[in-house]
This record gives C-alpha cells, sequence and structure tokens, in this order.
C-alpha cells in the first residue's frame, strides 16, 4: 500500500523504522519543524526527520500539517493511508476525512489516552500497558480500534525500559494492521482514563505524597525528562533512581546526614540512589554526600 507516515518523537522514529522495512515502506514522512534543543539552544531536527533522512525517504517538514501546502504535499503522494505515530499536533478536517489514517498508540485503549500514556501507567502503578492500533478522528484517541497488544509493567521499569519493547510492539502491529486489515471495533468509553501532558510541576517529589508513588514518578520520567526535590537552600536536586525504605526523617525533611540522601514523606521514606546535581552528571547518592561535606 501506498503509505504516507506523520510522527515526531524516538518512539515514532523506531516505529518509522520498522514500516520502511516492510512492504509499507513509506512514499512521504512528514514531521514537525526543526527547533532549539539542549543547554545551546542549537536547532536541532526531530528524530523522525533524522530517521527519515537516512532512510532516504522524502521528507517534509510544515509549520502545520493542516495548510494548503501540506495537504497539496500528501496529494502529490497518491496514498493508499496515512499511518500516525506521537506526531504532536493536531490533525484537523478535510485531511481526516480525505484519507484513512490509522495511529499507533502506546496504551490500552481507552486507558491512557493523550499524550504521556507510558509516564502514566508507570506513575498509576499500572502491571500492564500495550499498544493500540486505532483509527484517526476528531476526538483525542477515541477512534475504533483494531489491533492491540499488551505489554507487563516490571517493578523496575523506566520510561527507558518500556518504551522500546512498546516501541517494537507498535511497528509491529501497524505492520501487521497493513497486511490483513482487520475490523475495527469502538472503544468502550467506561473504561476511559486520560493521560494529560506532563507539565513542570509533574517533575517534583512532593513529600506531602506516599514515598512508592514517588518512586514510580523518578522511574516514569527516567531517563528523558527527570525528576527532582527541593534541597534546603532552595535549589533543586536532579533525582535518576530512588528506593522505598521504611524508616527516614520526618515527612518534608531532606536528610543529608546518612550514607544517601533520604526524604521524608507522608507514608515511608525515599531514598535517593542516583541524582543530578544542576550543571553535573548524574552520580550515586553517596558521591553527592561525599563531595558536600
Amino acid at each position: 500500500m501506498r503509505n504516507v507516515f506523520l510522527g515526531t518523537s524516538e518512539f515514532a522514529a523506531a516505529v518509522l523504522e520498522r514500516l520502511a522495512s516492510s512492504p509499507h515502506r513509506p512514499v512521504l514522512v512528514l514531521t514537525r519543524p526543526d527547533r532549539p534543543r539542549g543547554r545551546g539552544r542549537r536547532l536541532s531536527p526531530p528524530p523522525v526527520a533524522e530517521a527519515a533522512s537516512g532512510l532516504g525517504i522524502d521528507l517534509y517538514q510544515p509549520e502545520s500539517v493542516n495548510d494548503d501546502v501540506a495537504r497539496g504535499r500528501i496529494a502529490e503522494a497518491h496514498p493508499d493511508v496515512i499511518s500516525v505515530c506521537a506526531f504532536g499536533a493536531l490533525i484537523k478536517e478535510p485531511l481526516l476525512s480525505d484519507y484513512e489514517m490509522l495511529n499507533v498508540h502506546p496504551s490500552l485503549l481507552p486507558r491512557w489516552r493523550g499524550a504521556a500514556p507510558i509516564e502514566r501507567a508507570i506513575m498509576a502503578g499500572d502491571t500492564s500497558t500495550g499498544v493500540s492500533i486505532m483509527r484517526v478522528t476528531a476526538g483525542l484517541d477515541s477512534g475504533p480500534v483494531c489491533l492491540r497488544a499488551s505489554e507487563p509493567i516490571r517493578p523496575t521499569d523506566t520510561y527507558g525500559t518500556l518504551s522500546p519493547r512498546l516501541q517494537r510492539i507498535g511497528g509491529d502491529l501497524l505492520v501487521r494492521a497493513l497486511d490483513e486489515r482487520p475490523a475495527f471495533h469502538e472503544q468502550d468509553e467506561t473504561g476511559t482514563t486520560y493521560a494529560h501532558k506532563l507539565e513542570p510541576d509533574d517533575r517534583r517529589l512532593d513529600p506531602a505524597r506516599a514515598a512508592a508513588e514517588l518512586e514510580r514518578v523518578v522511574r516514569a520520567l527516567a531517563p528523558h525528562v527527570g525528576a527532582y526535590v527541593k534541597v534546603p537552600d532552595g535549589g533543586r536536586l536532579g533525582v535518576r533512581e530512588a528506593a522505598v525504605v521504611e524508616s527516614g526523617p520526618p515527612a518534608g525533611t531532606l536528610s543529608l546526614d546518612g550514607t544517601r540522601p533520604v526524604l521524608g514523606c507522608a507514608v515511608s521514606a525515599l531514598e535517593l540512589v542516583v541524582v543530578q546535581p544542576p550543571g553535573r552528571r548524574a552520580m550515586r547518592g553517596e558521591d553527592y554526600l561525599r563531595g558536600l561535606r
């Protein structure tokens, strides 16, 4: 089938690479424009742009996929289907009606519709998640689903360990959907939850919460976003790995007196196993304390 691919993130880039190795290799890839990234705020292409260039696939980076020029580029490709994965921008009419669009969404829909399904599943303590192949509609991830596959969330999983497994599942499911053309079924709205976009406050480890919840936040944001805790001088200390311990300082107190930093929480305490001081590399908690002393 003639295929056009829309995607932006590292997750989408992995799905694109799988699709490109199949009989449904895209004839055109659309992604977001280059954006400033990193400390130097240097203009950099999104991961899908880099992947498409490496694969030798025609690439277009419009400000809006819905404008006349972008729609013209898609029409020139004469696609039978448009594949979408983590594109990160709203797709509107008339594109929605002009083409069949299949979306790769990393959750078991209708659970975790929205922008951050992998992170929210880990944060919530879900024991499993998965990938769904759905038809793109005007609603937020609410279209009918034709395929889904589940994947366990291990007790030690971070975003960095879970996401690659879901990428592989997503790529394989998309190819299978294009090969087999399975029937679509409407989602059961009674099981709907929303994976809201990650906000700055989601990174803060609030000691008013239970330590077990905060440990899941650390794993959900590692390594791509990163959680942090407030230190006594008012600054921030990045937290890359943490563990729940039964005893610790009073709730709301960050103890720097032991072998590792320990944050007192509403329930139990959180030992900071790997931390990252501002402007420095990640290090073991004990090494951080040794430097302070």
